[in-house]
């Protein structure tokens, strides 16, 4: 099962929803990262065994884009434009029902893919 990191600009009703269905999901405020840079956060992510879930689409594109051409892992980025937290909820379900962290690792997923 995915194990979920929720970026700060995430909000917190999205954790909540997600553990109420068995998820397992950290946020940065509860792991008192917030303000650390983007970077840093990915690298939080990745040590945690975790996939990071952020509304920053440009930054950690680019991010992303840094580490496979520097040839460093990451354990998977969702990216996703602000949407309401249900259906952020419902998208994040699906994803997790069709992938596993060999489907995410060292990729860019969208979470528009997955909305119903």
């Amino acid at each position: 099962m995915i194990k979920l990191y929720l970026d700060e600009d995430v909000p917190e009703a999205v954790a909540m929803s997600l553990r109420l269905r068995g998820y397992d999901v950290i946020t940065v405020k509860e792991t008192g990262k917030k303000g650390l840079a983007d970077i840093e956060q990915l690298k939080y992510a990745s040590l945690e065994n975790r996939v990071i879930f952020t509304h920053n689409m440009a930054d950690f594109y680019k991010i992303h884009s840094d580490f496979i051409k520097k040839g460093l892992d990451h354990n998977g980025i969702i990216l996703s434009k602000q949407l309401p937290i249900g259906v952020i909820v419902k998208a994040l379900l699906k994803l997790f029902s069709n992938l596993n962290y060999e489907n995410v690792k060292n990729k860019i997923i969208w979470l528009s893919d997955w909305v119903v």
